[in-house]
């Protein structure tokens, strides 16, 4: 997963004078780049806050196995191994339950 640099938004003079709707969607346009990556983006944050917190409630209701248990060891890379599986299952399928939640973010920057 490539993480790019942050891009601060260049806002017109147009887009000050303009409404706040207006201004939301100058910047979201400016900041963001096309409406593809603004939705890749999107599905990965939600996607990763829904699996890490899922991830993390379901480690909470196991407990430590007799035999397979990692040691220390495991519990010092287990928060790694969650931030990869939360993101490879928000890569799979984050689109399928953000499309509605992307739909109303999108109203309120139209």
């Amino acid at each position: 997963m490539e993480i790019s640099p942050l891009r601060t938004p260049q806002i017109a003079q147009s887009q000050l004078s303009a409404g706040p709707d207006q201004a939301q969607a100058g910047k979201l346009q400016t900041a963001g780049g096309t409406p593809s990556e603004v939705r890749k983006a999107f599905d990965s944050f939600v996607g990763e806050s829904f699996y890490s917190q899922m991830l993390s409630a379901m480690r909470k209701t196991t407990g430590k196995a007799a035999y397979f248990h990692g040691g220390r060891a495991e519990e010092a890379f287990r928060g790694q191994l969650d931030q990869t599986l939360a993101a490879k299952m928000a890569e799979s399928n984050a689109a399928d339950f953000t499309g509605p939640m992307f739909d109303l973010f999108q109203l309120n920057r139209a």
